[in-house]
């Protein structure tokens, strides 16, 4: 099996290096990851600037880009082979709930994703990369388990419709992770206030405030599961349509025209 790693968190994170140890010993793994932190920069593509790919010592590959650039030019044409699966991640912290829309590791994920390829995103629940080498190990644990379902691997093919998985590791020990949960997102409340500096110039800094506490975090929800010390797994997509309001919308839509059509409107 091929695995293509990358991440928000640079090239030389930690997260990524626990990962990718624990991930060559199931698969051939490269790594094609940005060159600095690149938090919070979603699905963002570079298109008005050149990028560069060099090599670190390690063998791994660093991309003066964003985690969605890296996955991008790899699959596009850097590899010269097509992946059987994305991963993303270790990230330094959590994304769960809203910060799905932000995070720059389900943005490289969700990129493999777009290219019909299977694709993780794994995150552990608090900064600071405690007991990094067992959310290492139990991301290993879970891609060998969806290898061992068939749900990944060199011998699927290619028509096979492609899955993105969110998934969040609680900063435990190994033997006291909780099983896997299937959730769904839960949410949060609005950020914090911006922060407001002084430069040495006297200009006014803004710095965006930090992420909003949990709002719902309900039974089901990947903060409650983590909450009580389970992994969090929660399947996404990427239709953003308002389906169950589509038939409100239709209607108000029809009354819109109508009220252009009788005000003389186009």
């Amino acid at each position: 099996m091929k695995i293509l790693l990358s991440n928000d968190d640079g090239f030389q994170a930690p997260g990524i290096v626990a990962l990718y140890e624990a991930l060559k010993t199931l698969a051939d793994v490269e790594v094609v990851a940005p060159e600095h932190n690149n938090s919070a920069k979603s699905n963002a593509l570079t298109l008005h600037s050149p990028l560069y790919v060099h090599q670190a010592a390690n063998g791994f590959r660093y991309v003066n880009g964003t985690p969605a650039d890296c996955v991008h030019i790899a699959l596009t044409g850097l590899l010269g082979y097509r992946p059987d699966l994305v991963v993303s991640g270790i990230n330094n912290g959590a994304n769960m709930g809203d910060d799905t829309i932000y995070s720059g590791t389900v943005g490289a994920a969700m990129e493999g994703y777009l290219f019909g390829i299977p694709a993780i995103a794994f995150s552990q629940v608090d900064k600071g990369w405690g007991e990094i080498d067992a959310a290492a190990a139990k991301a290993r644990e879970i891609v060998q388990q969806l290898l061992g379902s068939s749900l990944v691997g060199p011998a699927e093919p290619l028509a096979q419709a492609p899955w993105l998985l969110n998934v969040n590791i609680p900063n435990m020990p190994l033997e006291a992770l909780k099983p896997l949960k299937l959730c769904r997102l839960g949410r949060r409340h609005a950020a914090e206030r911006v922060i407001v500096q002084e430069s040495p110039r006297g200009e006014a800094m803004y710095w965006i405030g930090g992420a909003g506490a949990a709002k719902d975090d309900a039974e089901g929800t990947d903060f409650h599961a983590t909450a009580q010390g389970h992994v969090a797994m929660t399947p996404l997509k990427v239709d953003l349509t308002d389906h169950d309001n589509l038939g409100y919308w239709v209607q108000t839509a029809a009354r819109m025209q109508i009220a252009a059509q009788a005000g003389g409107g186009h």
